[in-house]
């Protein structure tokens, strides 16, 4: 397992991987002592910080996140999200052809081990309300308006 820290808008974001893709990228309180980066650690690095300053939108890294097939295909779906843009989970539940697994979306997107990259924070309720997130409401906030402005 390889892994490295960025400093990001939001606090410090992990980044782990395996040799075949990211497996994780989650905020953290504190910086690990030790790194062991490799080249899909650093590339993420890199993509992450275009990311915040606003000069990347998609991100072309390889995945390696463990989960359930159902939480494969929820976590597959979010990365169709366009940037700037928002899904209900009913519409990732539609999306996956599963329209009543829409709480089973739910648990799946709070189960994301990739943020920002797998962008759960694009999913909201049906009626617009921005529902949890797994490092908070004022976090998955900031990231949409962060993401909007390229469209003001």
């Amino acid at each position: 397992m390889y892994t490295d820290t960025i400093i990001s808008p939001l606090g410090i974001l992990a980044i782990e991987a395996s040799d075949i893709g990211l497996t994780r990228v989650v905020f953290i309180k504190k910086r690990p002592m030790t790194v062991s980066a490799n080249a899909i650690t650093d590339s993420a690095k890199q993509q992450l910080n275009d990311y915040f300053s606003g000069t990347r939108q998609d991100f072309n890294l390889p995945l390696d996140p463990k989960g359930t097939d159902f939480q494969q295909s929820v976590w597959r779906y979010l990365a169709t999200i366009p940037y700037g843009q928002t899904a209900s989970y009913q519409d990732v539940a539609n999306g996956i052809d599963n329209p009543k697994a829409v709480r089973a979306v739910g648990a799946a997107n709070g189960k994301n081990p990739i943020a920002i990259i797998v962008p759960c924070h694009r999913v909201i309720g049906k009626n617009g309300s921005l529902t949890g997130y797994a490092w908070g409401v004022e976090s998955k906030s900031w990231l949409l308006s962060h993401e909007r402005k390229e469209f003001i």
